[in-house]
């Protein structure tokens, strides 16, 4: 097995370095810069001349790099994180983007894992609930949700709330983890019920859509493992209903979902990030805008590379979980 893990990770670094190649490419493909940026805000705000912004944003491009061809910048940034463990310097926070990367990325993770455990947990359950009473009211009622869940943009759930929350229901608190009271303070039960009280909508939308994929996937594998040669034989022996489903059904029906799982941590991270745009919640994907808006290069290459850092990672998990699950995996991988 550990030969099996380290083959996976070994193939995983030449990935991740096209990966980088070609976000860092793609990143910087539109015209502008984050001098640019400075220069609308010495004309718009500071009073400037074009020809003085000009030069002090040619100046700023100089200091920092951003004159140099895109090879040279992207073996200096690689470099940087290669050798120093350097993701480089946010130009619009005017820190390390590390900094910037450890004050958003924990919080952001937690709730992307947060919202898959209920999505994999609500969603098997309700498959299996659902295959076993096929074409019953619960079925049509779990498919109908299941339905709503995988068509319905996540961003429009997102502002379909916000709208209710704060035209109808009068909620001011939006676009932050705590209420003021609780910012500072050491961790509580009523801060975790605060803290609750504030992201229950992003966990609830994020949740929905990976809850509807895994309910529709498991309820389709399951009947067709219900069908098979096998489960009928465990029938005949006279096991329950319940033992046949749960020891033999269910098990071989978690397969796809299993794959799945090398996918499904991004997709629970995009998930989140699309509904905290919309909350405004201090998280990632605030984050990415903000910095592609002002050509904050960095902080947009690195967020989008621990992007794709956590979708290798999902894939190597799957293929540990497949390997542990399946013996035949780990023949065909050399584990």
């Amino acid at each position: 097995m550990l030969r099996f893990l380290l083959v996976r990770i070994a193939s995983a670094i030449p990935i991740l370095f096209i990966l980088s190649v070609v976000t860092f490419a793609i990143i910087q493909a539109p015209p502008g810069d984050y001098a640019d940026y400075i220069r609308s805000q010495l004309i718009n705000q500071g009073g400037a001349s074009y020809a003085q912004a000009e030069a002090q944003a040619q100046a700023y491009r100089v200091e920092h790099g951003l004159d140099k061809p895109l090879v040279v910048q992207y073996v200096n940034w690689i470099g940087g994180i290669v050798t120093r463990g350097d993701f480089g310097y946010s130009m619009f926070y005017n820190k390390p983007v590390a900094d910037v990367v450890g004050e958003r990325l924990p919080r952001t993770l937690l709730l992307a894992l947060v919202c898959h455990l209920f999505a994999s947990v609500l969603g098997i359950g309700f498959g299996i609930w659902a295959a076993t009473r096929q074409y019953s009211w619960i079925d049509s009622l779990l498919s109908g949700i299941s339905f709503l869940g995988m068509t319905v943009p996540r961003f429009l759930m997102a502002l379909i709330i916000v709208y209710l929350l704060v035209f109808q229901l009068n909620v001011t608190e939006i676009g932050s983890f705590f209420s003021p009271q609780y910012g500072g303070a050491p961790w509580s039960w009523a801060k975790f019920v605060d803290l609750v009280s504030h992201v229950w909508p992003v966990v609830a939308i994020a949740t929905f859509g990976g809850l509807a994929y895994n309910m529709r996937v498991m309820r389709g594998n399951l009947l067709d493992t219900l069908n098979a040669q096998y489960v009928e034989t465990a029938k005949a022996k006279g096991l329950s209903g319940g033992a046949v489903v749960m020891r033999h059904a269910v098990p071989n029906a978690l397969h796809p979902l299993v794959m799945y799982q090398g996918v499904v941590l991004p997709y629970m991270l995009t998930g989140e990030i699309e509904t905290a745009i919309i909350f405004a919640l201090p998280t990632v994907g605030p984050a990415i805008v903000g910095s592609m808006a002002v050509g904050d290069v960095y902080v947009t290459a690195t967020f989008m590379m621990v992007l794709s850092a956590t979708l290798i990672v999902g894939n190597i998990i799957a293929d540990m979980l497949l390997a542990l699950l399946d013996p035949r995996v780990r023949q065909y991988g050399g584990a």
